[in-house]
């Protein structure tokens, strides 16, 4: 079964963004019937006020600090960030969910389940591609998805769960976050056709159950790319690059990154780098190479 899952930014809640959602247990009859399921997350109004993901719940165990809550583990490998925010209400003001009352009532629902229909409405809109210097409508996979209406049928699925597809939207999301330009370097450099030459790199990789998100992204040059991937450079907590100094020498460094050696994040902080995912970068690529 499909569910809407409220998340904020900031919550009073031990929730680990692409890991677990941490739930009071008053929740818990509903995010049993979405294991193994499609779920979909949204931001109030301390976030994106919209729903913003999607992501499979694989599993539930107890809290150990806490017999009144939860935890629904995520399938990290499965979440995809949706192309645009999608908002509570349509132009013409009909809800995507449309069981929602027009004030309080099942508003209040930090998890809620979602009919079929709703939730291919939600999914249809979200991964609908947004026309920018990245992104063409009637080209790639996902065109196909423009009319909000149609059924989420099997063969959809695909956008979900293939890699090409989802490594489609993924590039087109961190380069549109960074504005093309590259995050170590702080180049914007442009083809021919006006394209970005960054491109999009993952902080965790996928083969390591990495998401399809902005946060567990960056925009990188293709050289540095492949050294971010290979663990010679790194980004610290205060986000100072972090270089390894036996692998790369300092006149390398000197033309390869921003002067002042540090990150340059988008310019949406909610877009930023998870520190969860930084951190796995440090300690279990950087210098493993």
């Amino acid at each position: 079964m499909h569910a809407v899952f409220i998340q904020n930014p900031t919550s009073i809640y031990d929730d680990l963004h692409g890991q677990h959602y941490h739930f009071p247990k008053m929740y818990l009859g509903v995010v049993r019937e979405t294991v193994g399921d499609w779920v979909i997350f949204y931001e109030g109004k301390r976030g994106a006020f919209g729903y913003t993901h999607v992501q499979k719940v694989s599993g539930i165990r107890p809290d150990p600090s806490d017999d009144t809550h939860f935890y629904a583990d995520l399938d990290p490998g499965t979440a995809l960030d949706f192309e645009r925010i999608v908002p509570r209400v349509r132009q013409d003001g009909t809800r995507f969910e449309r069981n929602l009352a027009a004030v309080a009532g099942n508003n209040m629902l930090a998890v809620r389940r979602l009919p079929k229909a709703d939730f291919a409405a939600i999914v249809n809109e979200g991964l609908r591609e947004v026309p920018d210097m990245d992104a063409h409508p009637r080209t790639g996979p996902l065109h196909q998805m423009a009319d909000a209406q149609t059924p989420f049928t099997p063969d959809r699925t695909r956008i979900l769960t293939t890699r090409a597809s989802r490594d489609a939207v993924f590039a087109r999301l961190v380069k549109r976050a960074y504005g093309g330009r590259c995050a170590i370097s702080g180049l914007t450099l442009r083809n021919g056709g006006g394209r970005a030459e960054v491109q999009a790199a993952h902080i965790r990789p996928v083969a390591k159950g990495g998401p399809d998100v902005v946060r567990n992204g960056l925009a990188l040059s293709g050289t540095l790319h492949w050294m971010f991937d290979r663990g010679l450079i790194s980004v610290a907590e205060d986000h100072t690059i972090l270089v390894s100094r036996n692998k790369v020498d300092a006149d390398t460094a000197r033309r390869l990154f921003a002067p002042d050696m540090r990150l340059i994040p988008p310019a949406d902080p909610r877009l930023a780098p998870h520190p969860d995912y930084l951190r796995y970068h440090r300690e279990e690529v950087y210098g493993h190479a």
